[in-house]
């Protein structure tokens, strides 16, 4: 069999990925077994040999940065001005505009149109009816795609009916349908203006990068300070978390175009604004769409944290379970945020995907060329009208409704009853063998000691301009007083990532093989990935109270996801004739999967491993609910004392945690590939 490496055509060098080379002994090898043993002895006798100042970071050292970004806001809030008009009077000038479209939405979807303040106000027109908004997805449903998607979108909608989460999940949607569009739009324009100017796009780099991992309850705070408590500031809350994704999604797409398509564009004579309108937007359609589909995710990601500033619907419901540890509402509504978030990604696929369809009619009547929006605004307004008549076409009548709720809570109730004992034994085991022993060792270790590692750990992986990276960020957060908290929340998420990948590359290896198996671990993964992050909360705290262990629980139950899915898609890429190779040289099935298949596959497994450290990262916040005493509480702390300058610093904390991660595994993803011959 011929053997060839990879170039142009993608394929890989089987040599590279069946001869693993021996052991040999180098200068940075020889320092990581060195550093071994210094750590080890840090662990047994640190605190006997070395000064206070070297194990713990002295206040007297810190930067007042906290300080001084309150002092920042306070300004911005009660004296910045712009022209006649103060800061303050502006962005509440803002959030007014952005009221009127959220308040229609709402009156349109869910509250009707009302006439005077508060609990004396007096409904003039009903909402549209639940029958009206369903034969709307389906309409959608049928001309995105086919009668299938139809099927499953009206499908969503009616469970959310027939489960009793109809108002609710309509005043969701009432600010998913305004806060998306301006998601978009602000994201595509400011992606096409990075596009246009390098310049711009390398200062957007890092300014993404810091919106993406920074916990989005350190940004609420200022949030607050400028908008206001309410659903609009919640609106704002949600736009800013969702539109990253569009940015860097825009730029990639129209950096993507085919150069000839851009050249033949300019000989035609297009100016530079046809250019982009008319040549590179069209052609980057498909993947701007994706972005589309992103900024709608994240968006239903976000109604929990936003109905902590004010947001109602879903989320809501979530949080006030979480309060009561009511277990059978929290996972009703957290269940009726995925049924949501699968209609509303499945229809947003389907219209990415969604080709221009030809033979449409272009005369005849408005019934001939409109049938759909004909029919769907006639069904509005006959089950408007006959809901006033008959109330079950305009509200789906309480005593149809079924509830699980109850269901549930017997089902953990039963888990206690029978397994206490059992559940007890596991978590104490896991307490004292793994997760206290690992705590000591790394508030153990000198804060100049572990920066000392990391930094020279980068070097090794992608030399100097890294290990500085590594080195400033690292300082950031010592300077800062940050350094025990960080070293809590690396412990936290260093074993529920190290647990999380071992159940996820595990599974992920036992599915790749098996398309069944795969289909129906795919279910699951879409589950998981979809339930909001406060719903692994209740039935964990309700099995094993609150505590480190809850939160290791709850932190490897959200971020799973990635582990499985990139093992998957690492293991099925890999090219059939290097297994083929393996085989006839007479290889078992488990030396072709630990010699060829592994080995090749590292690289994605690898990513999966960082979009897990992500994950488990942004659960941080969501697990101080549950008593951890990391950044997370500090950044939960500060929401709860508006303080948003201890907010924005623990807050940036979390993120270069995160950054350091992703960089260092993404320079260590690099090198692997090019061990194994594999092109990036």
């Amino acid at each position: 069999m011929t053997t060839t490496g990879r170039g142009a055509s993608g394929t890989v060098n089987p040599s590279s990925a069946m001869v693993t080379p021996g052991f040999t002994w180098s200068p940075g090898r020889a320092f990581w077994v060195v550093a071994a043993l210094v750590s080890a002895l840090f662990y047994l006798f640190g605190k006997d040999w070395l000064p206070k100042w070297a194990l713990s970071y002295p206040r007297q050292w810190n930067l007042p940065l906290k300080t001084e970004i309150g002092v920042f806001m306070n300004w911005l809030v009660e004296d910045a001005t712009l022209g006649p008009i103060s800061f303050q009077e502006f962005t509440r000038g803002v959030a007014w505009l952005l009221e009127w479209p959220l308040n229609a939405a709402t009156s349109v979807l869910a509250t009707g149109l009302m006439s005077g303040p508060g609990s004396s106000a007096v409904q003039l027109l009903p909402p549209l009816s639940w029958l009206a908004v369903i034969a709307v997805v389906v309409a959608m449903g049928h001309y995105a795609r086919s009668r299938g998607l139809a099927a499953l979108v009206g499908g969503c909608f009616l469970y959310l009916a027939v489960f009793g989460q109809w108002h609710s999940a309509m005043v969701t949607l009432a600010s998913i349908v305004i806060a998306v569009p301006i998601g978009i739009v602000g994201g595509l324009a400011v992606g096409i203006a990075g596009y246009r100017w390098r310049g711009l796009e390398r200062l957007l780099t890092p300014l993404l990068d810091l919106m993406q991992t920074i916990p989005i309850f350190a940004y609420l705070v200022p949030i607050l300070f400028l908008f206001g408590f309410g659903p609009v500031a919640a609106m704002i809350g949600t736009i800013i978390y969702a539109m990253p994704p569009m940015v860097r999604i825009t730029m990639l797409s129209l950096r993507s175009v085919p150069g000839e398509l851009v050249e033949f564009g300019r000989m035609a004579g297009c100016s530079r604004r046809q250019l982009m309108w008319k040549v590179l937007v069209p052609a980057a359609r498909p993947g701007l769409m994706i972005g589309v589909n992103q900024v709608i995710m994240l968006s239903l990601n976000m109604v929990i944290i936003a109905s902590m500033i004010g947001a109602g619907g879903l989320g809501y419901d979530v949080l006030t379970s979480l309060r009561r540890l009511d277990i059978g509402g929290g996972v009703e509504a957290g269940i009726a945020i995925v049924v949501l978030a699968v209609a509303l990604d499945r229809l947003s696929d389907a219209y990415a995907r969604r080709e221009p369809r030809s033979g449409s009619p272009t005369r005849g009547g408005l019934l001939k060329r409109h049938p759909w929006t004909v029919t769907c605004l006639l069904v509005v307004l006959g089950t408007g009208l006959a809901g006033l008549v008959i109330p079950a076409f305009q509200t789906y009548p309480a005593q149809w409704q079924i509830t699980t709720g109850n269901g549930w809570s017997d089902l953990v109730k039963w888990i206690n009853v029978n397994f206490y004992d059992a559940l007890e034994a596991i978590k104490t085991a896991l307490l004292l063998n793994v997760l206290i022993p690992v705590k000591r060792f790394l508030l153990a270790m000198p804060w100049a000691w572990v920066t000392l590692l990391l930094t020279v750990g980068a070097w090794q992986l992608a030399g100097t301009r890294l290990a500085a990276l590594v080195l400033a960020l690292c300082a950031f957060i010592i300077v800062n007083g940050q350094w025990p908290k960080a070293m809590v929340s690396v412990y936290l998420c260093g074993i529920s990532v190290v647990i999380a990948s071992l159940i996820g590359i595990s599974a992920g290896i036992v599915s790749a093989p098996r398309p069944r198996l795969w289909q129906t671990m795919r279910v699951v993964v879409d589950t998981l990935q979809t339930l909001p992050s406060f719903v692994y909360l209740i039935p964990v705290v309700m099995l094993f109270r609150v505590g480190d262990f809850s939160a290791m629980i709850a932190i490897v139950a959200y971020s799973v996801v990635p582990a499985i899915r990139y093992t998957v898609h690492g293991i099925q890429k890999v090219d059939p004739q290097l297994i083929e190779a393996g085989v006839v040289s007479g290889c078992t099935r488990r030396q072709v999967l630990w010699k060829i298949q592994l080995p090749l596959a590292m690289p994605e497994i690898m990513l999966g491993i960082n979009q897990t450290i992500m994950l488990a990262l942004s659960m941080l916040v969501i697990t101080a609910l549950v008593g951890t005493r990391d950044l997370g509480q500090e950044v939960y702390i500060a929401l709860t004392k508006a303080d948003t300058g201890r907010g924005l610093v623990a807050g940036l904390s979390v993120a270069f945690i995160a950054i350091i991660a992703d960089r260092m595994i993404a320079a260590g993803v690099a090198r692997m590939r090019r061990r194994l011959g594999v092109d990036a």
